[in-house]
């Protein structure tokens, strides 16, 4: 898994978490595209642990992957239902209000 927390003068941070296989991939979907680029979501591993605590702390995230996604449910920060398919990959965004 990758992580990047980007840190934004005058917002809160945002967290981007994937699964390490999709770096570079395109994921379609009919509403959609999304490219998971390394410049957003880092050439960083990180450990469930590490994930958990960075969405934890995160006001903003963007997450996806099977593993990921699944690490974020187990943990209790997203629920099921927020969950889109991206070309069938797993996808959530998480804001603070």
């Amino acid at each position: 898994m990758h992580l990047k927390i980007h840190n934004i003068s005058g917002c809160d941070t945002i967290v981007a978490a994937c699964d390490a296989d999709l770096i570079g991939q395109t994921l379609t979907c009919p509403q959609c595209d999304i490219i998971v680029d390394e410049s957003f979501y880092g050439t960083e591993t990180a450990t469930e642990e590490e994930i958990i605590n960075a969405l934890r702390s995160a006001a903003n995230a963007n997450i996806i992957g099977e593993k990921v996604c699944a690490i974020a449910l187990k943990a209790g920060i997203i629920d099921k239902e927020t969950i889109i398919l991206i070309g069938n990959i797993p996808h959530a965004q998480i804001y603070g209000v």
